[in-house]
């Protein structure tokens, strides 16, 4: 690593090799093909004109049927909207997960440069890569690209994306873009607004470049609205409460959302372990979740960055009203990997983590704590995509 570090290539080509190589352990460490496959079949069906699916295989229950012959996906409909060129040129049977991983792995070369525009040191931003890349649950989720992961992987890149628009070039309708394509992955993304905001704050000091922001972020908001409309007639009703007997769940006994849910999603994010066995192999991970401090430990210079910076109190604004949100989910994010939901705030994390170490050392303590939360994460997605050693 050290030898690499010091050839006289730049630091953009060295992310490059390595988002090249992750990209490759993605694809070798992958469990196959996933059968929720959602967002490549509504993505084949917006090609045909239609915001709906015409055939409702028995796994997919998520589907809200809105007519005879129609089926709904209540997901958020950004990844299947960019899915479309690689439907248009493998059609249908494109591998959803695939896309997942090309999503995952950008996302960890954005903070790559992110972090080297920050430091100006390759060592930290090779170290940020790696933890983006290999240190957190996102390489399990990337792996998998299920719906549910894909959405969150893809909220999960374009608000990064939107982080990185707004420490470079600030415009107005390009991060409209990027924040409107992590809205239509996952809503409750839209509450990163405070630290979007403060980091565009000179530049929305002109009426015309908010105005702009505004205008376009308005038009994935209304897109979005005419889209409830066309499937369920209500330009409120995105649908979740529609799914066939989802309310029926033991744990919707009080809606979909109710503040009542939050310490079951404290219970799982802070204090959720493995499951120890008394034979072979020993320790499992859970799909009932496992506490972020065990999944990515390194998370832990987060609360370094400094609390007295504006940006860092704006970043913790932004991560608690999007954790509000989550944390009152009825459900917890099982079947998952870690805790899933974080991902949705896990940009924000990464913020953090880079203003806590862009002006420091990296030494070994740092090292440690990324070996140890690449260690977790290898032992997680290789358990459960190549041996199916996980129980609840």
């Amino acid at each position: 690593m050290a030898h690499f570090l010091k050839q006289k290539i730049s630091q953009k080509t060295q992310l490059l090799l390595l988002a090249a190589i992750t990209f490759v352990v993605y694809l070798l460490s992958s469990g196959g093909a996933t059968p929720y496959n959602y967002f490549i079949r509504l993505s084949a069906a917006f090609l045909h004109g239609k915001y709906y699916l015409e055939v409702n295989p028995p796994w997919l229950n998520e589907l809200v049927p809105i007519a005879a012959g129609k089926f709904a996906v209540v997901y958020p409909p950004a990844p299947a909207i960019v899915a479309i060129p690689f439907v248009l040129i493998f059609g249908v049977n494109f591998q959803q997960q695939i896309l997942s991983q090309i999503m995952g792995v950008l996302a960890a070369f954005i903070w790559g440069i992110i972090t080297y525009q920050k430091s100006k040191n390759k060592v930290t931003s090779i170290w940020i890569f790696l933890l983006a890349a290999l240190g957190n649950i996102v390489w399990y989720m990337s792996t998998n690209g299920s719906v549910w992961y894909l959405g969150q992987v893809s909220a999960y890149l374009f608000l990064t994306l939107t982080i990185y628009e707004s420490l470079n070039k600030k415009r107005p309708l390009i991060l409209a873009l990027f924040f409107g394509l992590a809205f239509l992955s996952r809503l409750q993304t839209v509450l990163a607004i405070p630290l979007i905001f403060y980091l565009n704050r000179e530049k929305f000091r002109s009426i015309k470049k908010l105005f702009l922001f505004g205008l376009g972020f308005g038009f994935f908001g209304i897109i979005y609205a005419i889209y409830n409309y066309l499937r369920f007639g209500s330009v409120f009703q995105t649908g979740y409460d529609l799914i066939p007997g989802v309310l029926k769940e033991p744990w919707f006994q009080k809606g979909i959302f109710s503040i009542t849910y939050i310490p079951r999603h404290l219970k799982v994010i802070f204090t959720s372990l493995p499951k120890f066995l008394n034979g072979f192999p020993y320790l499992e991970p859970s799909w009932g979740g496992l506490a972020i401090w065990i999944t990515t430990p390194a998370f832990i210079y987060a609360l370094f960055a400094g609390f007295r910076k504006k940006e860092v109190i704006f970043s913790w604004t932004s991560i608690i009203l999007i954790a509000l949100v989550d944390f009152s989910h009825g459900s917890t994010g099982f079947a998952q990997f870690g805790y899933r939901f974080a991902v949705d705030f896990y940009p924000l994390i990464f913020f953090l983590v880079v203003e806590a170490i862009s002006k420091k050392k990296i030494t070994w303590h740092h090292w440690l704590l990324l070996s140890i939360s690449i260690l977790v994460n290898f032992w997680g997605v290789i358990w459960i995509n190549k041996f199916g050693w996980v129980s609840f």
